[in-house]
């Protein structure tokens, strides 16, 4: 069910990760413009706390590597899907992951300019369920500072931004159709936060999971349309300038009635080393 992780890669064993990363419900035909589903192209100039995941070794060289979002909430720090992180999802555990990077400032994956910046440490949320996605948080601390430009500040408890109908808008590099249409530049979709009540009627338990409104938050439209798919976990939800979530998990695509689910950031900041 995770909104995962995996776009489209080189090798057998990308082919088969990327199929076991479907979600459980296959995609309905997408109300979309070639462009993270229902979006349109973006610019790190413009949202510079927007990074990709990526590691060669894993998914090889026709995306750079990417295979994740990620957000940056300190020169030093990037936050990203704990589902992203595992071993069902990368093949090996995350520590034997040599080349793992965090790609900043570049809008095409395999373009020039920006940086990559090597991973020093990555810790995962150890109260992360993969079964119900609850708790779905990673923390990875780079090697080297991006500028303090690139870095968002995140959404507390309370803040409005968290509201129903509030503006959001969330970023990544995924399927741009729900068919497996891999973007190799960055899109945004342009979504609505919904109320807890909305999201729990979507999710009630059973085949397509659980809504947690302590640890989850979700957002897109009533008709569907607008949302992530694979390749955009970890990605960012912003809404008035601040972090409000991460791409988590969901029933397919932009599908009526299924929104996007994403990590609530507000209930993150507690589980995080430290609580920041």
């Amino acid at each position: 069910m995770s909104r995962t992780v995996f776009c489209a890669m080189a090798g057998v064993f990308a082919l088969v990760a990327a199929t076991a990363a479907i979600p459980l419900g296959s995609p309905a035909a997408a109300v979309s413009d070639s462009i993270v589903i229902g979006g349109q192209p973006a610019h790190v100039k413009d949202s510079p706390w927007v990074v990709a995941l990526s590691s060669r070794d894993r998914f090889g060289e026709t995306r750079a590597g990417q295979f994740c979002g990620g957000v940056v909430v300190a020169p030093k720090k990037v936050l990203t899907a704990a589902h992203c992180l595992n071993r069902e999802a990368l093949g090996v555990d995350v520590g034997e992951l040599r080349d793992l990077r965090v790609i900043s400032g570049r809008d095409v994956l395999r373009g020039t300019g920006g940086q990559e910046a090597p991973v020093q440490a990555a810790w995962s949320n150890p109260g992360f369920d993969p079964t119900t996605n609850a708790g779905d948080l990673a923390v990875l601390t780079l090697a080297d500072a991006l500028p303090a430009k690139s870095v968002i500040p995140m959404a507390e408890s309370g803040d409005a931004a968290y509201e129903p109908g509030t503006g959001a808008v969330v970023y990544g590099w995924g399927d741009t159709t729900g068919n497996s249409d891999y973007a190799s530049s960055l899109r945004s979709a342009e979504v609505s936060v919904l109320p807890d009540s909305l999201c729990r009627q979507a999710y009630p338990g059973g085949r397509d999971g659980t809504y947690d409104a302590s640890a989850m938050l979700c957002a897109g439209e009533l008709l569907g349309g607008h949302d992530a798919c694979q390749g955009d976990s970890g990605g960012p939800l912003v809404a008035r300038g601040r972090l409000i979530g991460l791409v988590s998990w969901g029933n397919g695509c932009a599908r009526v009635g299924s929104p996007g689910v994403y990590t609530r950031i507000s209930a993150a900041i507690g589980w995080m080393p430290g609580g920041s």
